[in-house]
C-alpha cells in the first residue's frame, strides 16, 4: 500500500497505517460530526480493544506502588504511602483533564517546548487519528496517556516517606504535572516537540516518566529533609510479602505500558513485551547474586528491586532494542542501580524508597541503551514506522549517542531544578509546609494524616497506648505494675508521654506542650468527652 499524506497537524507520513480506510474526516481535530458520520471506520476494533485493555492494566500499577512503597516502609506508615499513590492518581486524573493533555499533546502547539490550551477540557478530542499514532483515534490515546502521567506521578510519592505531608504533597503533584511532566512529555512525544524533530529514541517514557520521577522525587526529598538519624537504626523493610505483591502488580500493569506504547495489536507490541521480561528478569537475576555476594543469603527485596530496575529501563528501550540487547541492557542495569543505591549516602540525600536509583538511574540507561541497539527492523515490526525511524550502533547510526545523551542532560536538569524550586516554594506557603512535626514522625504518618492504620489488630500488642485507657494510674502487664510511659522502647516517645519534647526539653518547639496523657489523642479526645458527658 502506497503512503499518503496526514492531516495537517497530526502525525507525519506513514508507509502504511494498517487501518481499513484512508482518515477521509470532514473535520480534521474531531474526526467528524458522530451523529452524523461513523468516527470509528477509520480504525481496527482490535487496536482499540488492545490499547483500553492496556489502559486498565496501567492503572493497576498505581495500587503497584502504593502497596510497593508500604512494605518498604515501617508499619506505622504503611497506609500512607497507598492513600498518598491513590490520591495523587485523582489529582492527575483531573489535571490531565483539565489542561495536561492539552499542554502535552495538542499537535497545534508549535513552541517545541509545550503544547496550547487546543484540546483544554478535551475539546476537539475525539475520533481524528492521534498524534501518536494512526492506529488509534484521539479519544483512546489522550486516555491512555492519562495513565503514565498519573504513575509518574504515584512514582514521586515515594518521595514523601515517613516524614512528608499529604496536602503539600498533592499541591506540588498538580504543579508539577503541568510545568515537569507535560513539557518534557511534549520534548519527545508531541509531534512539534524539539526531541521528536531532533530524534530522540524514548519508547514509552524514559525522561518524561523515569527521569522525571527519579530526578523530581530526589529533588523532593532534598528539600523535605532527612528522616531522624535515631528512626534509621536497624531500619528494615516491615512487610516484604507487600514488596512482592506490589511488584507483581507493577509487572503486569508494565506489560500494558510498554506492549501498548505500540498503540495497536502488534509485531512491535509482541516484542516490547519480550524485551520488557528479558531486561528485567536479568536485572533481577544479577541484582540479586550481588547482593549475595556481599551478604551469602539470598534477598527477595534484592530480586524485586533488580526486577524493577529492569522494568524501568525497558521502559525507553523495549520498543526500539534488539532482544539481545535487551539482555545485555538488563545485567547492566541490575549491576548499576544495585551500587547507585549508594548515591543518596554520597550526595546527603534521603532518598528513602530509592526511587532515583531504581528510576532515574535505570531510566537514562534505558535511553542510552537505544542509541546501541535500537533495529530499524524493530520499530517497523507496527507496521506504521516501516523504513521511517532508523535504529541505533547497530544500524551505523552514530549520531543518536549524543542525541540520546542531549536529552538525558535536558531532561534530568528540568526534572530536579524544577521540582525544587517547586517543593521549595510550596513549602514557604503558610499552612503548606512539606514537613511533619518530629513528634508525627514518631508517632507514624498513618496516625497522624490520616487517622487510619493499615494494622491495628497488630498494634494492641505492637502499642499499648493506642489501646490503654487515658490514666495516669499505673496498671499491671503480666503482674507488674508499669506506668504508662515506660511501655514504649523508644526513648522519644517515653518524653512525649510525660509532657516533654523529644529533645528532653519541657516545652514544644511550636510552644506547645504534649498532654501527657497515656494513649493516642483520639482515645484522650474520646474519654474527654466520655468524662463530661457523665460528669
Amino acid at each position: 500500500m502506497t503512503s499518503f499524506p496526514a492531516p495537517s497537524g497530526f502525525a507525519p507520513h506513514y508507509s502504511w497505517i494498517g487501518a481499513p480506510t484512508t482518515f477521509n474526516g470532514t473535520n480534521a481535530l474531531t474526526g467528524g460530526d458522530s451523529s452524523v458520520e461513523n468516527l470509528n471506520q477509520w480504525f481496527t476494533s482490535g487496536d482499540q480493544a488492545y490499547i483500553i485493555v492496556a489502559s486498565a492494566m496501567v492503572v493497576v500499577m498505581i495500587p503497584g506502588l502504593g502497596f510497593l512503597y508500604s512494605g518498604l516502609a515501617r508499619r506505622k506508615s504503611a497506609l500512607t504511602m497507598i492513600w498518598v499513590c491513590m490520591a495523587s492518581f485523582s489529582v492527575i486524573t483531573f489535571q490531565w483533564y483539565f489542561w495536561g493533555y492539552s499542554l502535552a499533546f495538542s499537535a497545534q502547539g508549535t513552541s517545541g517546548f509545550i503544547g496550547d490550551l487546543n484540546h483544554f477540557g478535551l475539546m476537539n478530542t475525539l475520533g481524528a487519528p492521534s498524534p501518536g499514532s494512526p492506529l488509534i483515534p484521539e479519544l483512546l490515546y489522550s486516555f491512555y496517556q492519562m495513565q503514565f502521567c498519573a504513575t509518574t506521578a504515584a512514582i514521586v510519592a515515594g518521595a514523601v516517606a515517613e516524614r512528608g505531608r499529604v496536602l503539600p504533597f498533592l499541591v506540588f503533584i498538580f504543579c508539577w504535572a503541568t510545568i515537569v511532566y507535560c513539557p518534557i512529555a511534549c520534548w519527545a512525544w508531541n509531534i512539534n516537540g524539539w526531541g521528536f524533530k531532533y530524534g530522540v529514541m524514548d519508547y514509552a517514557g524514559g525522561g518524561p516518566v523515569e527521569i522525571g520521577s527519579g530526578l523530581s522525587a530526589l529533588a523532593y526529598s532534598l528539600v523535605l529533609g532527612k528522616r531522624q538519624e535515631k528512626m534509621m537504626a536497624n531500619f528494615r523493610p516491615h512487610n516484604v510479602s507487600l514488596i512482592v505483591l506490589g511488584t507483581t502488580f507493577l509487572w503486569f500493569g508494565w506489560l500494558g505500558f510498554n506492549g501498548g506504547s505500540s498503540f495497536g495489536a502488534n509485531l512491535r507490541a509482541v516484542q516490547a513485551s519480550w524485551n520488557t521480561n528479558l531486561t528485567a528478569m536479568f536485572a533481577a537475576a544479577s541484582w540479586t547474586i550481588l547482593d549475595w555476594r556481599l551478604a551469602r543469603k539470598w534477598s527477595m527485596v534484592g530480586w524485586c528491586s533488580g526486577a524493577i530496575s529492569g522494568l524501568v529501563a525497558a521502559t525507553p528501550a523495549s520498543g526500539y532494542c534488539t532482544a539481545w540487547g535487551s539482555v545485555v541492557l538488563g545485567i547492566v542495569t541490575g549491576v548499576v542501580c544495585n551500587y547507585s543505591t549508594k548515591i543518596k549516602y554520597w550526595i546527603r540525600i534521603d532518598d528513602a524508597m530509592d526511587v532515583f536509583a531504581e528510576h532515574g538511574v535505570a531510566g537514562i540507561l534505558g535511553l542510552l541503551a537505544n542509541a546501541l541497539f535500537g533495529a530499524t527492523y524493530i520499530i517497523g515490526l507496527d507496521g506504521v514506522n516501516t523504513g521511517i525511524i532508523k535504529g541505533g550502533w547497530i544500524d551505523h547510526n552514530w549520531r543518536q549517542l549524543y542525541v540520546q545523551i542531549a536529552y538525558i542532560c535536558a531532561a534530568t536538569g528540568w526534572s530536579f531544578a524544577i521540582s525544587w524550586l517547586l517543593a521549595a516554594g510550596i513549602n514557604l506557603i503558610p499552612g503548606l509546609h512539606l514537613r511533619a512535626s518530629e513528634e508525627a514522625e514518631l508517632l507514624g504518618m498513618d496516625d497522624d494524616q490520616l487517622g487510619e492504620f493499615a494494622y491495628d489488630y497488630v498494634e494492641v500488642r505492637r502499642d499499648y497506648l493506642a489501646w490503654q485507657p487515658t490514666t495516669d494510674t499505673p496498671q499491671k502487664e503480666d503482674g507488674i505494675e508499669m506506668p504508662q510511659h515506660e511501655r514504649h522502647g523508644i526513648a522519644q516517645q517515653k518524653d512525649m508521654l510525660m509532657g516533654r519534647d523529644p529533645d528532653g526539653s519541657s516545652g514544644g518547639s511550636t510552644g506547645e506542650q504534649h498532654t501527657g496523657i497515656g494513649g493516642d489523642r483520639h482515645a484522650a479526645a474520646y474519654e474527654k468527652t466520655r468524662h463530661e458527658k457523665h460528669g
